[in-house]
């Protein structure tokens, strides 16, 4: 939430609200860019912020509950990148699991997914057993042990003896 004390010190201690201090705090960047470059607009809106910087407090604060109820990523009070994650639509899963298996040559471990999807690795081993149990993956087990599965869409041809019979 943003403060009514912390907008009036920023505009304040920002030149009287010439250097747009107050603005960049409300998430209001375009306008506290115009008043960096113009003196807050020849000091006009620097006295009408003055008088009405109550209201755009009150009004940023609405705005930032509307996106947390809403569960959208917060914007920041002062300029940063924003998080690429939350603009992005979340990929499920399958998805991960289908990109890496087209980018290990069709042999993925739970390990693998684990770490494309950010996932754990149960999560990972029951989604990979899943898609072989309906048919879209092999279980195989290589020489030394370990488990893996096998998409046939992506795989390369391997030399057959790096795989025992499942």
């Amino acid at each position: 939430m943003y403060s009514t004390g912390i907008a009036y010190f920023l505009w304040l201690i920002g030149g009287f609200g010439a250097l747009g201090l107050h603005r960049f705090y409300l998430g209001k960047f375009g306008t506290g860019i115009l008043y960096l470059c113009t003196g807050g607009v020849c000091m006009i809106g620097s006295v009408y912020d003055f008088f009405t910087l109550s209201n755009q407090v009150r009004e940023a604060n609405i705005r930032a509950q509307i996106r947390d109820a809403m569960d959208l990523k917060p914007l920041g009070r002062f300029p940063r990148q924003a998080e690429d994650e939350g603009r992005r639509r979340k990929e499920s899963i399958e998805h991960a699991i289908l990109r890496a298996a087209k980018k290990n040559s069709g042999i993925v471990t739970p390990s693998d997914i684990a770490l494309e999807a950010e996932v754990s690795l149960e999560e990972a081993k029951t989604q990979l057993e899943r898609l072989a149990k309906n048919g879209f993956a092999e279980m195989r087990i290589r020489k030394s042990g370990v488990i893996v599965y096998c998409f046939p869409d992506f795989l390369v041809d391997r030399n057959a003896s790096e795989f025992e019979a499942l």
